[in-house]
């Protein structure tokens, strides 16, 4: 008896370390009939003008209607942007997480800025702190090597089993899109799997 609690508990574990490493953040009714895959670099300018001109109409048109389901995954290219994938994963509220996501894209020219990644970071809390996060949580979680891993491991697996060879990569119903990067392309192909 105390080997199958034993092998249940390891069991459990394995799959509660999976789930972690493969979490990302989404919002909208997870049975909708189109999912939204963006793998993206918070550092990553395309990314950013991608976000700011698609997201808040998508949002608006489809998302809330329950009409798309969209998943924000971490494709982390350099320290800045790892960094940022932490902030955002610091909180479990996706409205709070889609919401620093959303500033952080904004603000990017203002944070993602020079060499010195103590005053990244710096400007990364700056900008969090009007969400209610605090302080100190965030600079915990910008020192969370597991965190730091589980994002590290999520890009790693989106690499393999997506094959992703730049920043956005975005996917409609596991087809990549590859149009223009404005609300009105972007539209039509989602209207199309409708």
């Amino acid at each position: 008896m105390k080997k199958i609690v034993k092998y249940f508990y390891v069991l459990f574990f394995l799959i509660l370390q999976n789930t972690l490493v493969f979490a990302n953040i989404s919002i909208g009714e997870k049975n909708a009939k189109v999912n939204v895959k963006v793998f993206s670099s918070l550092t990553c300018p395309h990314c950013a003008s991608f976000h700011i001109k698609i997201f808040d109409k998508l949002k608006e048109e489809y998302i809330d209607n329950n009409k798309v389901h969209y998943e924000h995954f971490s494709f982390p290219l350099d320290l800045a942007a790892l960094n940022a994938e932490k902030i955002i994963k610091c909180t479990s509220n996706k409205n709070i997480a889609f919401k620093l996501l959303d500033n952080i894209y904004r603000n990017q020219n203002k944070w993602a800025v020079g060499e010195d990644i103590n005053k990244i970071n710096n400007s990364l809390i700056n900008l969090s702190v009007k969400f209610d996060l605090k302080k100190e949580e965030l600079d915990k979680c910008l020192k969370d090597e597991n965190l730091q891993d589980q994002i590290l491991s999520q890009r790693i697996e989106a690499q393999k089993n997506y094959k992703i060879s730049s920043t956005p990569t975005i996917f409609i119903n596991d087809k990549v899109y590859d149009g223009k990067h404005d609300f009105k392309s972007f539209k039509k192909q989602i209207d199309k799997n409708l």
